[in-house]
């Protein structure tokens, strides 16, 4: 089954908690919603983590995710290392907390490092946030390093495949605008949607197609990537083919839309899939 939702709450949501967004996401028939920690997440003792997770949990249920904040660096210096893994583990364990439980994160820089060594940097850190949560005795989470839109950031397709395949606990967050924006205005045809799937189902199996965590958008973009998300009709973004593409291959999973018509393109690419 894929799942269809918002990054965020909903532009049309009567409220400013995560709770009153969620209601809207199902008012709305949409069925998932990544809560948007961009900045910070909150912390445990937050009651707008058990006050989501409530929410969610009516019927029909809402699967909830996050996006853990911009502010991590698991390439950077020593210090900003370790605050982007407490950054992360923060995230996860108030996630979990929500009922939730993909935790989606941009992974790191190159800063003229080579990639393959910065690869293993990032690994090497990943495991030690993994390690840190297991120690904690944090389950039932499942952390997602997001393809990225700029060639200097980490997140490349094939890296954050091989990522996920050296760290439990990991799948892959597949931006398909990301990528778009990334390779300069290409990797947006039939045969590029594919060649994704394929390249996830080589690497991780075929079990990973069911449970897909997936951001689609329109996006604006130069020679150096990615500069900001558009409406769906006003890019270049191929999304129904992207759709065909997912229809085709049976993919799972969640599908978040972080266009600026936040739940009007998240609805827009549900009708044509379903109709399709």
């Amino acid at each position: 089954m894929l799942r269809f939702g918002t990054a965020g709450k909903p532009i049309s949501s009567n409220g400013s908690t995560s709770a009153s967004g969620v209601a809207r996401v199902r008012e709305l028939g949409l069925t998932c919603m990544e809560l948007e920690w961009v900045h910070r997440a909150p912390g445990e003792n937050s009651k707008t983590l058990p006050a989501a997770k409530r929410e969610a949990e009516k019927t029909p249920r809402i699967t909830l995710s996050c996006h853990a904040t911009y502010y991590i660096n698991f390439a950077g210096d020593q210090k900003i290392v370790e605050a982007s893994k407490q950054r992360l583990i923060r995230a996860t364990r108030s996630l979990v907390i929500a009922g939730g439980r993909n935790v989606v994160f941009h992974a790191g820089f190159y800063k003229k490092q080579d990639p393959k060594k910065v690869h293993e940097i990032i690994r090497n850190n990943l495991l030690d946030v993994i390690s840190q949560l297991d120690n904690e005795g944090i389950k039932g989470y499942c952390l997602r390093p997001e393809t990225t839109g700029k060639p200097t950031q980490y997140g490349s397709l094939n890296e954050i495949i091989r990522i996920s395949s050296e760290c439990p606990n990991t799948a892959p967050c597949i931006d398909f605008s990301h990528l778009h924006a990334r390779a300069g205005g290409g990797f947006n045809s039939k045969y590029d949607f594919i060649h994704t799937l394929e390249s996830i189902e080589k690497g991780l199996g075929n079990e990973a197609l069911s449970d897909m965590h997936m951001h689609v958008s329109g996006i604006e973009y130069t020679p150096k990537g990615e500069r900001k998300h558009l409406i769906l009709r006003k890019s270049d973004m191929k999304y129904t083919e992207l759709l065909a593409v997912l229809k085709e291959y049976n993919v799972g999973g969640t599908l978040i839309c972080e266009s600026p018509n936040l739940e009007g393109d998240a609805m827009l690419m549900r009708n044509y899939y379903n109709q399709l």
